[in-house]
C-alpha cells in the first residue's frame, strides 16, 4: 500500500484541509498507516497533480486562507483498483521484540522497564480508541451501529486498532510477569 491510498481513504468523507487530514491521521488512520504531516502535505500535492484529488482555496476572516481537498472520480477509481488487488500479509518489525528475543542474555530489568513503557503507551491508545468508537456510534449500541451505522469503515479500522493495542498491552504485561517471576526464581536459587 502506498501513502496515497491511505490519504484517499481518509478523504472519503468530504472536503478537508491538510491540517484536518493530519489530525485525522494522528487520531484514526495512524493505527494502520503512520505518516508525518509534511508527508501528507506532499502527498496531497502529488494526488492533486495526478488528478486523484481536487483542491480549492477557502478564504477565511481573521486567519490565513486554507486549501481543502476532496477525492475525484479518478481518485475513487484508484481506490477501487487498490481495493480489488490482493492484500499482502502484514509483518511485524519491532525492536522491542528483538530485545525480548535476547531476554536470556540481557538485563531483564531494562527489558521490564521498556515493556512497562510500551504497555502504558498501549493503554493510552486503548482509551483513545474506546473514546473514538463511542463518539462514532453516538447513542447507539455497538451491535446496532455495526448493522445500521454510517461510515462503517473508520469504525472497523478503529476496532482493529483497539484490538491491536489491547494485544500489545496484554502481551507486555504478561511478559513482564514472566520476566519478574524468572528473576525471583533465579534469586532464590542463588
Amino acid at each position: 500500500m502506498a501513502l496515497r491510498h491511505a490519504v484517499l481513504a481518509a478523504l472519503l468523507d468530504g472536503e478537508i484541509s491538510g491540517y484536518q487530514l493530519a489530525k485525522a491521521f494522528d487520531i484514526g488512520v495512524a493505527n494502520f498507516w503512520y505518516a508525518q504531516p509534511q508527508q501528507l502535505y506532499a502527498e496531497l500535492t502529488r494526488l492533486e497533480k495526478d488528478g486523484l484529488v481536487s483542491g480549492r482555496e477557502v478564504v477565511q476572516e481573521n486567519r490565513p486562507n486554507k486549501r481543502v481537498f476532496r477525492v475525484t472520480e479518478t481518485g475513487l477509481g484508484e481506490l477501487e483498483r487498490f481495493t480489488a488487488a490482493s492484500a499482502k500479509p502484514s509483518v511485524i518489525r519491532d525492536d522491542l521484540l528483538v530485545k525480548v528475543q535476547a531476554a536470556d542474555r540481557v538485563d531483564a530489568g531494562t527489558l521490564i522497564a521498556q515493556l512497562d513503557e510500551r504497555a502504558t503507551a498501549a493503554q493510552a491508545k486503548v482509551e483513545l480508541f474506546e473514546e473514538l468508537l463511542r463518539t462514532m456510534r453516538g447513542e447507539r449500541t455497538e451491535a446496532d451501529f455495526l448493522c445500521h451505522g454510517e461510515h462503517i469503515g473508520p469504525y472497523l479500522t478503529c476496532l482493529r486498532g483497539l484490538a491491536f493495542e489491547q494485544g500489545n498491552r496484554d502481551w507486555c504485561r504478561n511478559t513482564i510477569t514472566i520476566l519478574r517471576s524468572r528473576q525471583a526464581a533465579a534469586r532464590t536459587q542463588q
